[in-house]
């Protein structure tokens, strides 16, 4: 499993003028607003499509393609492609995905390369963490040197979970707190020990993973050798 050093990470990423990111997922898992986050911003992305030409401006639905290129003009630095609702995909729709993926990862024209793919897996579904469709992603897309991160998100369930677990307790609001917090910790890493043992045993599993808690995403080190 990679470990990336953010700083490392970021210097490599301003030497690319348009870092092209795929973003994976169920649909109605919140992948819009993590864009929104990474581009400090609460507007909605420019859609052009593969011409460069402006399109429209994104309005959710699955209206558009996954060659068509998602762009906030806050940071035109990223490109996003939506794979708008992975796990409805039939046998000929997960055969262009894969199509895409190889065609943007092999290319030598630099500025259509994809840089990494984001699987963004929600937490809020503790019983669906992985299904079939992210079992046949793993288990069948060669991404081939596109490295391919898990994001967890929508981890704020496991806030509540936290402070539900802790409530009642004679403890003071202050250590109530902090006790929930370290609640919420462990029950994000059991997630991630969880998802980690059930992708690992695929024939491509991700390359490292992270979850969107709080204002950043953070880094997993307890995933990085596993």
């Amino acid at each position: 499993m990679i470990s990336l050093d953010p700083a490392k990470a970021r210097e490599h990423i301003d030497h690319i003028d348009r870092f092209r990111i795929l973003v994976m997922g169920r649909a109605n898992a919140g992948k819009t607003k993590i864009l929104q986050r990474v581009c400090n911003t609460t507007d909605q992305p420019e859609i052009f499509n593969g011409e460069g030409e402006k399109e429209s401006i994104f309005h959710g639905h699955g209206e558009h393609k996954i060659e068509d290129e998602l762009v906030f003009k806050s940071n035109p630095h990223f490109v996003f492609h939506d794979s708008h609702g992975f796990e409805a995909r039939s046998e000929e729709q997960f055969g262009m995905l894969k199509e895409f993926i190889m065609d943007h990862a092999k290319t030598t024209k630099l500025d259509k390369r994809i840089h990494a793919i984001w699987f963004c897996i929600p937490l809020n579904e503790s019983h669906r963490m992985v299904t079939a469709a992210e079992r046949k992603f793993f288990d069948e897309c060669n991404t081939g040197n596109v490295p391919v991160i898990v994001l967890l998100i929508k981890t704020d369930t496991l806030v509540l979970d936290a402070l539900l677990e802790v409530m009642g307790d004679d403890s003071d609001e202050n250590d109530a707190m902090e006790l929930a917090a370290d609640v919420e910790k462990r029950k994000l890493n059991e997630c991630l020990v969880k998802v980690n043992s059930w992708l690992k045993e695929l024939r491509y599993p991700p390359d490292d993973y992270l979850s969107l808690t709080g204002q950043y995403p953070h880094h997993h080190p307890a995933m990085a050798h596993t």
